[in-house]
């Protein structure tokens, strides 16, 4: 929530409770977050419930929420794990970047495949 261009009505820093340290282990910050099918606690936070809006089409990373919520990248990884530890998000890792094909492998792939003819 804004008040305006670039002023939010809730401090960032109060999002994660006064806390130092997330509730488990921190989240990369592009883990890929997803919602699972639990209800919402009716007690549950407006900064959460946003997140869990967000993440309702679909899959988002860390730093993808973070931009969409306007919050920084280490207060969204509060607000994610303590939705995963409630059970209300699944987190994956982030995908490794694909390695270098090796170029002779392929080259051999392809003459297999073409003295099958």
């Amino acid at each position: 929530m804004t008040a305006g261009p670039g002023r939010r009505l809730i401090p960032a820093y109060l999002v994660t409770g006064g806390r130092s340290r997330p509730a488990g282990p921190a989240l990369d910050r592009l883990a890929v977050l997803v919602r699972t099918g639990e209800a919402l606690p009716q007690d549950i936070g407006s900064e959460q419930r946003r997140l869990c809006d967000l993440l309702e089409p679909g899959a988002l990373t860390v730093v993808e929420c973070a931009a969409h919520l306007d919050l920084p990248v280490s207060a969204t990884v509060f607000l994610a794990t303590d939705l995963a530890a409630a059970g209300l998000l699944l987190t994956r890792p982030p995908i490794p970047s694909a390695g270098e094909i090796d170029r002779s492998l392929v080259e051999r792939l392809l003459v297999g495949l073409r003295s099958l003819h």
